[in-house]
């Protein structure tokens, strides 16, 4: 797929891996809407890459609507949907309450599902679309206090594999990518950006495959790949 031109609608837009993803996209050419839950963030972020946003929060059926509407309006249509927000909520089994499940699930699981049903018909119209769930290795295998975050991903990586299965006759690609831990502000205090360290990912890794499985031809798709850090030991 040419990227330049593409109209893509990609949420949790404002920092790390979808702020390094928006930068990378632009760089190529590609019409963006991004969207986050902290307005003055993603004002900025939308001021600095020249691209529209919606300050919705995906995890709401509200806020979906919202997000949909937004990039249509700006856009005219939508050629790729990046699901990329996602929070989490790591705790003993026997601390884990109806209540994280059902804020981490609304956003990792409800958000991306009820975002492909909005854009999928439209994708269908115009014969070709392609999909991309920012996923997690925690996807792949469980892991001590992943009973709410890890089983979200589970979850979206099973929701991926039945939209592959249901949407290639439609020339709609569905890819899920696996970062590994990647040092962004992700379940920090306050949003706060963790700095770099030199033997764990950066955004920008994230970004660089998410453009690589975008610019595939579109005779082909890819439907999975894991990105791990050489030697984060």
């Amino acid at each position: 797929m040419q990227i330049d031109g593409k109209r893509i609608l990609l949420t949790g837009g404002s920092s790390g891996i979808g702020l390094e993803t928006a930068r990378a996209l632009i760089a190529k050419g590609a019409r963006l809407c991004i969207t986050g839950r902290r307005p003055d963030a993603l004002e900025a972020a939308a001021a600095e890459l020249g691209c529209a946003y919606a300050v919705a929060d995906v995890g709401t059926p509200e806020g979906v609507a919202a997000t949909v509407a937004a990039a249509q309006n700006a856009l005219g249509g939508i050629d790729v949907l990046i699901n990329n927000a996602g929070i989490g909520e790591f705790e003993r089994v026997e601390d884990v309450t109806w209540e994280m499940l059902e804020q981490v699930f609304a956003v990792n699981v409800f958000g991306p599902a009820m975002l492909a049903a909005a854009v999928v018909p439209g994708m269908k119209a115009q014969g070709q679309g392609t999909i991309v769930n920012i996923a997690s290795t925690s996807s792949q295998r469980g892991f001590a206090l992943g009973s709410v975050y890890g089983s979200s991903k589970f979850a979206l990586r099973g929701m991926t594999q039945c939209w592959q299965e249901e949407l290639r006759r439609y020339n709609i690609r569905v890819c899920q990518i696996n970062p590994s831990e990647v040092t962004t502000a992700f379940h920090q205090p306050g949003r706060r950006q963790r700095p770099a360290e030199a033997h764990k990912l950066r955004p920008q890794e994230i970004a660089h495959t998410l453009v690589a499985v975008l610019e595939i031809d579109d005779r082909a798709f890819v439907p999975e790949v894991s990105v791990w850090a050489t030697n984060p030991f």
